[in-house]
């Protein structure tokens, strides 16, 4: 006998598996690891209440507070270019009991998580192997940079002129060098802004 709580979460479930068939795989995103974290994890826990009917759209949804959690394909192509591993001691720059922490936390040795608020201000306590940033940034502020070790990965979504693109990158030399990957449409976070410049 169907309940009425059973037949919502077998509605997720379905909504789910849809978003692997038709909005990752049609989109090249087949790597085996990021599609078992997305089938596993229930994406309308992490949305407000009146959007867990949405919560598997392919376009971010709201959360308030000037936030959105970002479309199911930025969080997957972010997780294929970034390549978390067991070895990465991994930065998460985002909400720390967001979607993007639960998928990251079990995929590396360790996560550090801060909100954008802080990351402009962060000193470091160690290097990271790995910085996840969880939306598109104008600049890369010399504190973020400074936390991750020589050799390091960062995933990020940039913008530029209001376009807003996946981007990779490794720090050589003491640098960190964006690479963009693909225009998609990352929630963009106004703590990263450039600092604005006189027009004539």
């Amino acid at each position: 006998m169907t309940t009425l709580t059973a037949q919502p979460q077998a509605e997720f479930e379905a909504a789910r598996s849809a978003m692997i068939a038709s909005q990752l795989r049609t989109s090249g995103v087949n790597e085996p690891w990021v599609l078992a974290a997305m089938a596993a994890l229930p994406r309308e826990d992490f949305v407000p209440e009146a959007m867990r009917g949405a919560a598997y759209i392919d376009r971010a949804i709201p959360l308030g507070g000037g936030r959105a959690l970002a479309a199911p394909l930025v969080h997957a192509r972010m997780l294929a270019e970034a390549v978390p591993t067991p070895a990465d001691r991994a930065l998460l720059i985002g909400e720390p009991a967001g979607y993007l922490a639960a998928l990251l936390r079990p995929l590396v040795g360790s996560l550090d998580t801060l909100t954008p608020a802080e990351a402009n201000t962060a000193s470091p306590t160690g290097l990271y192997s790995l910085i996840v940033i969880d939306g598109a940034i104008e600049q890369l502020p010399d504190a973020i940079a400074a936390l991750l070790a020589e050799g390091g990965r960062l995933a990020t979504g940039t913008v530029t002129r209001g376009v807003t693109r996946l981007a990779i990158g490794r720090k050589v030399a003491g640098e960190v060098a964006l690479l963009p990957l693909a225009e998609l449409g990352v929630p963009v976070l106004s703590e990263f802004a450039a600092p604005k410049r006189w027009q004539f």
